[in-house]
């Protein structure tokens, strides 16, 4: 029998048991409160304590920060809705959308769906059956990078990230859109707070990190069931979502202890079945290329082999009974072997600044239903050194490099392929460290921050314009 992941997310049954007059237990007063006011004008009350597993965690969570039951008609979402045919998403500016509150965001979400009401069941938009994965666009958010900053401590990635992906087009009818968030466990060292590093190097069976989570709603809602609420409401969006694995031994904690693929091959899969019971979709596995070829290898400590990675993602599939899983390696190529281990999609192959060279590609596999290799607009390692115009002409290449639809390849890209970061970072150096606006305060106070983190200016805006126009065009 497989013993359930453990995980750290266990709080006491009320506030009141909880010694002392600690900032977390003052924050958390000050939510109920303010949470209960607005339930008592609105005529319920919020009592929701210490109870965790709730079966409809999107209704929790709205009842939790709006006080409120039902979704009301977001009007500022209907002012700023990009529309084309029956897909809608908001067009607005970054940090508008960051500052944004989360009962905000679920209105917009309903308003943007047609829905009055949170559905009592979500499931994941069925585009493409099983093989989705195989065609689907793979869009890398790193919720870190988009959290609230407030002194020194780091919270709310999921909330955040779920306000970004309402501006995020969401998936065509016959190619899906999956959101990759680059953590959901906790990584080594300084987790939740602003002297957090990298995010390559991650800790598992020690709950989710705590970059992700709310504090205001520490008591009443259990971080798995932020993680849920997350997943349906992305679901309802019509996209996908999956995270990023390691797969080093270096970069892997179980519980702070050193990593062994000799001796913690379970613990691996369980984490990984962990995150789909919590309704993720996929998981990118992070130096997958390096399972049959080394050339390049940058990790740290030894990778699993073919048949342990053939072994990993069979059990993954078989304990969560989910064959719609889709497994992306990072620039894992057309080799069968990587088809013969179950992955669903490689990344960076092909070339993406030709559109003829993808085209190739796409002709050369279009027998391959089940696995893929696609190419990338960027990834993880960009320095931001990519200028608009062939960020633009790449993303083109990669939607449109096909003599047939039905052959498309998957392809991969970050979030500042939608929307451009500030010139002050990049994406790889957010992976990397928590605190790197050139060591500004900035990452200390929310309003900056949001206003910092991404660009808005008129060059900006008008790029993330023509991704709009020509996603749109890919419908």
């Amino acid at each position: 029998m497989r013993v359930a992941p453990v995980n750290s997310f266990k709080y006491p049954a009320n506030q009141a048991s909880v010694r002392g007059n600690s900032p977390e237990l003052r924050y958390s007063r000050s939510f109920h409160n303010s949470a209960n006011i607005m339930s008592v004008q609105n005529g319920v009350f919020i009592s929701f304590r210490g109870y965790y597993g709730d079966m409809q965690p999107v209704k929790k969570l709205y009842w939790l920060t709006s006080g409120q039951n039902i979704p009301q008609i977001d009007n500022w979402t209907n002012q700023h809705i990009y529309e084309y045919g029956c897909k809608k998403w908001v067009n607005a500016c970054p940090n508008e959308l960051l500052k944004r509150t989360p009962a905000e965001t679920i209105n917009s979400v309903m308003t943007l769906t047609n829905q009055k009401y949170i559905p009592d069941f979500i499931t994941a938009p069925n585009i493409r059956g099983n093989n989705w994965g195989r065609y689907a666009n793979y869009i890398e958010i790193n919720p870190r990078a988009i959290a609230k900053y407030e002194n020194g401590r780091i919270s709310d990635g999921l909330l955040n990230t779920l306000k970004l992906i309402t501006a995020i087009p969401p998936s065509a009818n016959d190619s899906a859109n999956c959101i990759i968030l680059s953590q959901l466990y906790p990584s080594h060292c300084g987790d939740g707070t602003t002297r957090d590093e990298t995010l390559y190097h991650i800790n598992l069976h020690d709950g989710i990190s705590k970059n992700l989570t709310a504090r205001g709603l520490d008591h009443k809602m259990g971080d798995d069931e932020q993680v849920r609420a997350f997943n349906d409401l992305a679901h309802i969006m019509g996209f996908r979502t999956g995270i990023r694995m390691p797969i080093s031994e270096g970069q892997l904690r179980v519980k702070g202890k050193k990593f062994s693929w000799d001796e913690h091959e379970k613990a691996y899969i369980d984490a990984c079945v962990w995150a789909i019971e919590l309704g993720f979709d996929a998981i990118y596995f992070d130096s997958a290329k390096h399972i049959i070829d080394m050339n390049g290898y940058c990790g740290i400590g030894r990778i699993s082999n073919k048949s342990q990675m053939a072994y990993i993602l069979n059990k993954i599939r078989e304990q969560t009974g989910r064959c719609d899983l889709a497994f992306i390696g990072e620039k894992c190529n057309d080799n069968i072997e990587y088809k013969q281990m179950g992955f669903t999609a490689g990344t960076n192959w092909g070339n993406a600044d030709d559109i003829f060279n993808v085209k190739y590609e796409a002709q050369k596999q279009k027998y391959s239903w089940d696995y893929a290799a696609g190419p990338e607009v960027s990834n993880d390692n960009d320095v931001g050194e990519i200028s608009f115009e062939n960020r633009f002409n790449r993303l083109y290449s990669c939607l449109f490099g096909y003599e047939s639809k039905m052959d498309k390849l998957p392809i991969f890209m970050q979030i500042n392929d939608i929307f451009p970061l500030s010139s002050y970072v990049n994406t790889h150096q957010l992976m990397l460290n928590a605190k790197q606006m050139n060591g500004s305060d900035a990452w200390t106070e929310c309003e900056r921050h949001y206003d910092g983190i991404l660009r808005t200016d008129f060059d900006a805006r008008n790029y993330t314009d023509n991704v709009y126009r020509i996603i749109s065009s890919f419908y």
